[in-house]
């Protein structure tokens, strides 16, 4: 609602309470006039012929009777027409400025929203000095505000980051292509280095692209698919993925996985599985440890993956769901987008399930996974 809008209606609640005053008064006078001339015909008749003397002239009764119902009646409907003139003109002007009282809340918020844009998003309506359903739709707006607010803080920090992990192997292959060619005795065995180069730039980038699209298919939409889903099964399909990083790293490896069914896309879970166990052995220490549990529960199956590592602060781990967030030395711009947990998180949520995280004594991370037991 606009300005104008605000006008408008204000104009047509003015309009509507004079109307009603008008209304009632019209009413009022016309029963006002109908009772004062029932009283004057109820007065007692003198009999016919009878004069009476006013003003020192002999008039009959009679008339002197019908003039005083005239005469009633006339000033009934004067002082009425008066005072119903004065009455709908105090009504107008009262429901005029009361109603400019009343929508100046409505003002607040019209004018508020035509001031914010993406640059204003903090500025707010404010306690409102009413107390009634417009410092309710007030209250109801700052707080619509409040998470567009984070919504719109959340994407721009998530493009930006975005674009700065995409620009990285960007700059890579630019700059090798650009070395390359302006050597001019560049042999096949520079040649392959940069191509080599070029090789490892492009598939970084495009595993970002593809965590990124997972991402977007994962935060806040439905399952594609939904089954029976054994996470044992699923942790030992996303380890064959992981296992040669393992190995080449020489980690202790412990596997405590008996059957936890639960009902979902077996795709996302097995992605689960898979983010967890390779941020397990990609963030983990030569010669480490892994290990991972699942757990079956009456109302909860349980993935829980444990692993060495750098010290974490525990007040930082929460931070390792957000978007290309990183912890510890080991997590470097070259190990990883920084997507993997909040993938997890994502596709956990779409589940109807909970992830938490806590540092491990000595250095490393635990995370667990709750997702809806299988009925």
């Amino acid at each position: 609602m606009n300005l104008s809008g605000a006008r408008s209606l204000r104009a047509r609640v003015t309009l509507l309470a004079t109307g009603l005053v008008a209304l009632v008064s019209v009413l009022l006078l016309w029963l006002t006039w109908n009772l004062v001339g029932d009283a004057v015909s109820a007065v007692p008749q003198l009999p016919p012929g009878t004069t009476v003397r006013v003003d020192g002239v002999d008039v009959d009764a009679s008339a002197v009777t019908e003039h005083l119902r005239v005469y009633a009646r006339n000033r009934v409907l004067l002082f009425g027409a008066l005072a119903f003139c004065f009455v709908v003109l105090a009504a107008g002007i009262l429901a005029w400025t009361f109603t400019a009282r009343v929508l100046q809340p409505l003002r607040e918020i019209t004018g508020t929203a035509r001031r914010l844009s993406i640059e204003s998003m903090g500025e707010r309506i404010g306690e409102v000095r009413t107390k009634d359903e417009l410092a309710e739709l007030a209250e109801t707006f700052d707080d619509m505000l409040d998470r567009l607010q984070a919504a719109f803080d959340a994407q721009r920090h998530f493009v930006a980051n975005a674009s700065h992990e995409l620009r990285t192997p960007l700059a890579v292959i630019r700059t090798e292509l650009d070395v390359t060619l302006a050597d001019e005795q560049a042999d096949e065995a520079e040649l392959r280095r940069m191509a080599a180069v070029v090789r490892d730039a492009t598939e970084r980038a495009e595993r970002l692209v593809g965590s990124l699209l997972l991402l977007a298919r994962t935060d806040g939409a439905g399952l594609v698919a939904r089954e029976p889903v054994d996470l044992a099964v699923i942790v030992a399909s996303a380890w064959r993925a992981a296992r040669p990083d393992a190995e080449k790293r020489g980690l202790r490896v412990e596997f405590a996985t008996p059957g936890a069914p639960t009902f979902g896309d077996p795709a996302l879970l097995e992605r689960i599985a898979g983010n967890l166990l390779e941020n397990a052995v990609r963030h983990n220490v030569d010669g480490g440890w892994l290990d991972v549990v699942t757990q079956a529960g009456p109302q909860w199956s349980v993935l829980r993956v444990r692993s060495s590592g750098g010290l974490l602060d525990p007040a930082a781990v929460p931070e390792l769901f957000e978007p290309f967030r990183r912890a510890g030395v080991a997590r470097t711009a070259r190990t990883g987008a920084g997507l993997g947990l909040s993938i997890v998180r994502a596709a956990v949520q779409a589940h109807g399930g909970t992830v938490s995280a806590e540092p491990v004594v000595g250095g490393g991370l635990s995370v667990t996974v709750h997702l809806p037991a299988l009925p």
